[in-house]
């Protein structure tokens, strides 16, 4: 018997419509634009302007979008086929009209070859962007020189700087799309539309439009938005990029577009982006379990505790459409826990966020109840009461008798041991951790704890509804903090001992911020409370942050932490802080010192980078670009810098081991091999 293989069809193919040439793309799953797309589009563009019987064309896609950006998988490697900017001005050159017909996303190299065609419709539902900037880029096929001249500066910046996407009806108000067209009609609109602008002379191309000067447009837009581009380089190149697009000939920004497009690809910071772009995509992998695994059904969710964390938990899931009862043990907490809730989506709302039926309509699936038993019919529970193992046990104990079979048992523990928590019921097998991060409405990390005995069905379950629910979802495994807090002890131990050899809250927080850390240890106790933790014993002091709480100073809500603050909780050093520190170092013996930054990064930082080496050497990280996940979503490590383990690369292996052992501390041996930073 004899086999043959298939070729596979080409990505590009062209359709004739009388007069009209059809250029259809079917590169699943969202029309990258790889080398073969960009080949065949040139060749079908090529097509149309030598055949005498074509008077118009156009560029549309098969599938769920029109071409959604570049194929990153390409960068960094050799080019093959036409450059995407040479393609873009090879359809903008065109002798004859092109008319990009959009559905889906047309973002970056997408948005950027509906530029280059000479008019551009779409339906409704379709989004258009530059998104660039998120990978630590700019667009480099033109768009920084053509979107100015379509929808002006104020608007380009917009756009580019901050990277979102706007929806087609904006686009339209803006002038870049031309006219929305039916949803389900998108390519006999186009047609026609072609038909109607065929004879159009001469053909209107945006390079050739002028832009209206708005020389005030880029400092307002730094002053409105400087506070979150700080510390990113791409930012800054592409509000230079659209200022030259007002300033030079369209060639010429076209040069400078290339320049600095080049110097951010080969620079560090898109790399680090780059880098958790695709570890974000890594993560939803489970190691061991077969992506084929069948799911279990989630069709409601029971939540037990109403307080910050379980009301922000029930969010997700009621913000997704998924049903949930929310349980508590009296009947004010229940009542107060359900009237935050609803005020936080009416605050969304009134700042449109959220539709303004939003609110009621996430409500209308809510069910409050002071009873464990109406949990009985949920497929999922989550428990966030207080952080206490023996209470924990006893709710599991309990849940085990109300849920039903198959129900998934899940604890919101962020240090707790899940094995042991699992061990009191007889399923074990349905139990695992579902560590929200606070608050638990609005940030995007889910570490997901693998107990010893949870099934592999149950784990694939839960991973899947993260990603429903828009979290992004880690795999952890049992140990002290799992991944991010017990990366986090290191750093505030040393922060701690730093402070009684000589340096001063403000300066420990200062390198971490420096760093492009949203804040510093010391600003992060006193944003989240000193007296989280605290064992409420006056005559007990055994630490700086004992005393502080000891004395009432328990952060922010009470204008008084390791920092003064005002009325508007604006931070100032404390003179009453440094008193406690000084008497905790004549108690101790110690003659404060100067301590450089330096010193303050290797002890706070590197340490962190080590910890994470022997997570990994456990196992209770899958791989280290879930480090770098865990710490980009959960604690604000700068995105820049690509996340713990990927930083400690760039650092330098060699530099990071350095300095661990300059100040004593024993290195993982996979840290000092370089395997928990590959």
């Amino acid at each position: 018997m004899t086999s043959h293989s298939i070729e596979p069809s080409p990505p590009v193919r062209t359709e004739r419509h009388g007069a009209v040439l059809v250029i259809v793309t079917d590169s699943p799953p969202v029309n990258a634009l790889s080398a073969a797309v960009r080949d065949g589009l040139e060749a079908a563009i090529k097509e149309g302007a030598v055949d005498e019987s074509i008077a118009a064309m156009v560029l549309r896609c098969d599938g769920r979008t029109f071409f959604a950006g570049a194929d990153i998988s390409e960068f960094g490697k050799p080019l093959r086929g036409i450059p995407l900017p040479t393609l873009v001005d090879a359809i903008e050159a065109s002798p004859k009209p092109v008319v990009a017909a959009i559905h889906g996303t047309a973002l970056g190299g997408g948005c950027e070859v509906a530029l280059g065609c000479h008019y551009r419709v779409a339906v409704p539902s379709a989004k258009l962007g530059m998104p660039e900037v998120k990978l630590g880029l700019l667009p480099g096929a033109g768009g920084t020189q053509r979107l100015p001249r379509v929808v002006g500066v104020a608007k380009a910046l917009e756009m580019i700087v901050l990277g979102n996407p706007v929806s087609a009806r904006a686009a339209a108000d803006a002038g870049l799309v031309d006219r929305l067209v039916g949803e389900d009609t998108l390519e006999a609109d186009a047609i026609a539309f072609a038909r109607d602008v065929a004879g159009t002379r001469p053909i209107p191309r945006v390079r050739d439009r002028a832009i209206a000067p708005d020389p005030t447009a880029p400092e307002a837009f730094r002053k409105t938005h400087g506070r979150k581009l700080r510390g990113f380089d791409a930012p800054e190149a592409c509000i230079a990029c659209v200022v030259a697009a007002g300033e030079k000939p369209f060639e010429d920004g076209l040069a400078f577009e290339r320049e600095q497009f080049t110097a951010l690809m080969n620079g560090a910071q898109s790399a680090a982006q780059r880098h958790i772009f695709f570890a974000e995509r890594q993560a939803a992998k489970i190691d061991g379990i077969d992506p084929a695994t069948p799911l279990r059904a989630i069709r409601s969710v029971g939540v037990i505790g109403a307080g910050t964390m379980g009301g922000g938990i029930a969010m997700n899931f009621l913000s997704a459409g998924i049903p949930v009862t929310i349980v508590e043990m009296q009947q004010d907490a229940l009542d107060r826990g359900i009237g935050v809730v609803r005020r936080n989506y009416e605050a969304s709302a009134a700042k449109g966020r959220i539709a303004a039926d939003a609110p009621d309509k996430a409500m209308a699936l809510l069910t409050p109840s002071l009873s464990l038993d109406a949990l009985g019919d949920c497929d999922l529970i989550i428990e966030a009461v207080y952080e206490d193992m023996a209470i924990k046990k006893e709710l599991f104990g309990k849940l085990d008798a109300v849920a039903r079979p198959g129900a998934i048992l899940a604890s919101n523990t962020s240090y707790l041991n899940i094995d042991e928590i699992a061990a009191v019921t007889q399923r074990p097998g349905d139990v695992l951790g579902m560590h929200f991060f606070s608050p638990a409405n609005v940030m995007k990390l889910l570490e997901v704890v693998r107990g010893a005995r949870t099934a592999p069905d149950v784990l694939a379950t839960v991973m899947a509804l993260a990603k429903k629910i828009r979290k992004v979802a880690v795999v952890a495994g049992v140990c002290d903090g799992f991944i991010g807090n017990r990366m986090l002890m290191p750093r505030q131990v040393e922060a701690n001992k730093l402070l009684l050899e000589g340096a001063t809250p403000e300066q420990i927080d200062r390198v971490h911020v420096a760093f492009g850390m949203p804040m510093g240890p010391f600003q992060m106790a006193d944003l989240a409370g000193v007296d989280i933790g605290w064992h409420r014993d006056p005559g007990r002091i055994e630490n700086i942050r004992d005393a502080l709480a000891a004395e009432g100073r328990w952060g922010q809500k009470k204008g008084a932490g390791f920092y003064d603050y005002d009325d508007k909780r604006n931070p100032a050093p404390s003179p009453r802080v440094a008193e406690i520190i000084d008497a905790f170092r004549a108690k101790a013996g110690t003659t404060p010192r100067v301590i450089d930054d330096e010193e303050i990064v290797a002890r706070t930082l590197y340490t962190m980078v080590n910890e994470g080496a022997l997570i990994l050497e456990e196992g209770m990280a899958q791989r280290a670009s879930d480090i770098d996940v865990v710490w980009i979503y959960g604690y604000g490590w700068p995105v820049y810098r690509g996340g713990p383990m990927f930083w400690a690369k760039t650092e330098g292996v060699e530099k990071v081991v350095a300095g661990l052992e300059r100040y004593g501390f024993p290195v993982a041996k996979s840290l000092r091999n370089g395997e928990a930073v590959k």
